[in-house]
């Protein structure tokens, strides 16, 4: 996007295999909801190109400590590294290692047919170098 008008467009991508939820936890395979950044960039990965999100963000553990999905401690490790311009635990009972990626050696047909990703959104390889451009550390990131 730039201001309200699309730059970019990708059809045929998939999500977690259980679709997109604002309260993901760890191995529920759902996408999270919500407003991220870039926070790194894997340019070699088992899914060919990987730019990771800063999940969980300040709203996904405000919301979880509030229905009572993490302890206070939970919520505390990833506040404190908000606080501190740093990458949010990865390990919390909210999971981590969230971001877009390409299909790698994967199945294309598979990747047409199926959310197939553990929480991720994934494209296919083609879309991901053309994504490539246009993504730095710090890029927002809005999954809706």
């Amino acid at each position: 996007m730039r201001g309200d008008k699309a730059q970019l467009a990708f059809n045929n991508i998939a999500i977690g295999r259980y679709g997109a939820s604002s309260s993901r936890m760890k191995g529920d395979n759902q996408t999270p909801l919500g407003s991220f950044q870039i926070s790194w960039i894997k340019q070699h990965h088992r899914y060919y190109r990987f730019f990771g999100v800063d999940f969980p963000n300040q709203e996904a553990a405000d919301l979880a400590l509030a229905e009572k999905r993490i302890s206070r401690q939970a919520w505390l490790s990833i506040t404190k590294a908000i606080e501190s311009s740093r990458l949010p635990p990865q390990d919390t009972p909210l999971g981590g290692y969230i971001g877009i990626h390409g299909i790698g050696r994967g199945d294309r047909t598979v990747h047409a047919r199926f959310n197939w990703t553990n929480g991720c959104v994934a494209l296919t390889n083609a879309q991901i170098d053309e994504l490539s451009s246009w993504i730095k550390i710090g890029t927002k990131v809005v999954i809706r």
